[in-house]
């Protein structure tokens, strides 16, 4: 039977040859991605394909530049045969970690091997001033890179807050001035052009972490992020989950705490459990315990490290309310493991002892804690396990349609 608009018998038999092969591609394209050289007899069987049908499709990658020899393995029968493998120079990715205080920046090709990286103080005051300074840092790590900009098939930028893609704008970013502007993603695709992900940076430290760093192999886990701000990303059955707005893992908005923030003109309210466990919150507990100076959330901890006393007590305060986030994630996640990480959750060896202390008086629950892999470079990691998806896709649509 013929449905309308689909073509009749002769015409779907001669389409379904060419979609199938074009599937067979991406299939051994995949396989060459994930596990590195292979033999061609050893990807028909990983594949499930024919021998005769995987040389084809080989010669058709490799001809439009997506696929090329890698030298000889060892064959099932003990002589050497040629290795193919995934070109990594077919196509570029930039991500992009745009924090409180740095602006980190990495180049990396096909493979997700690291090409160049960059980092910047983020010396920008407004929302036009980042824009220029992220234009600027990724034109110069990919012009040390010996790339043109044309050379990048896909850029991904991390951000604190929401992205609301009908806006354009992001929402929740209360440490970033003016970040919350209107045509923000329109300013950005400008500067970098077209082919742009924007998404919140504890979502893609998740997707770091699961890829190349301390939650490999997790089905369920949650990444805590502690700095200036606070986050969390969320993975459950391997699969990073936003929610309905894309704002899972906002937890600065718990009402945890005891600081209720001040609303600032032209800024989003921080979350009170923000308030009460960022950077800013390291500083004010030092000083209540008696501490002074000139402090930030680094020195108290290198105080702490040091026994100084009253910064101890100070990590203990913040370990507290640590815990209670943490027993709230156990609560209503269940995670088989939790990553922490940021600028102060770098500092779990020191936080822990106070958390497990607390958790033991609030909830039966005991979780298995551990510190991030990735440490700052963690969100633009990810960003890049993102940009590689998206991009390795774009490279092969437009190679083979180019050959086809």
């Amino acid at each position: 039977m013929d449905f309308p608009g689909q073509p009749s018998g002769p015409r779907s038999a001669a389409v379904a040859p060419s979609l199938l092969r074009r599937m067979n591609q991406r299939l051994l394209l995949d396989l060459l991605f994930t596990h590195g050289p292979a033999i061609r007899p050893q990807l028909a069987r990983d594949a499930g394909l024919s021998l005769p049908t995987v040389i084809a499709a080989l010669n058709d990658l490799e001809e439009v530049g997506l696929v090329r020899t890698a030298g000889r393995l060892e064959s099932p029968q003990g002589r050497p045969a040629t290795a193919y493998e995934a070109d990594p120079t077919a196509g570029t990715v930039v991500g992009v970690d745009i924090g409180h205080d740095w602006l980190r920046v990495l180049v990396a090709d096909l493979a997700g091997s690291p090409v160049n990286r960059l980092d910047v103080r983020n010396t920008a005051r407004s929302a036009g001033a980042l824009v220029q300074l992220v234009a600027r840092t990724v034109a110069d790590a990919t012009e040390r890179a010996d790339l043109e900009p044309s050379a990048v098939t896909h850029t991904v930028i991390g951000s604190p807050g929401v992205f609301d893609p009908e806006r354009g704008r992001i929402r929740y970013a209360a440490n970033l001035p003016g970040w919350q502007r209107a045509g923000l993603a329109e300013a950005l695709k400008e500067r970098l052009g077209a082919a742009l992900t924007i998404d919140n940076d504890a979502n893609l430290a998740a997707l770091g972490e699961h890829t190349y760093g301390a939650a490999r192999g997790a089905r369920h886990f949650v990444f805590i992020t502690i700095g200036t701000g606070l986050g969390l990303g969320l993975v459950l059955d391997g699969k990073l989950y936003r929610g309905l707005n894309g704002a899972a893992g906002e937890v600065g908005y718990l009402p945890i705490g005891d600081q209720v923030p001040e609303a600032q003109s032209g800024r989003p309210r921080r979350g009170v459990l923000e308030e009460s466990l960022a950077a800013d919150a390291v500083v004010r507990q030092a000083v209540e315990h008696g501490m002074a100076g000139s402090l930030t959330a680094e020195s108290v901890f290198a105080a702490a490290r040091e026994a100084d006393p009253r910064a101890r007590a100070a990590v203990d305060a913040v370990s507290t309310r640590l815990a209670q986030l943490v027993a709230s994630v156990l609560a209503f996640i269940d995670p088989e493991l939790i990553v922490i990480g940021g600028g102060i959750g770098q500092n779990l060896d020191l936080l822990e002892p106070g958390m497990r202390t607390a958790l033991a008086s609030i909830t039966p629950m005991r979780p298995t804690l551990t510190v991030s892999a990735l440490g700052n470079e963690a969100v633009v990691r990810g960003a890049v396990a993102t940009g590689l998806t998206i991009a390795r896709e774009t490279v092969f649509n437009s190679l083979t349609t180019k050959s086809g």
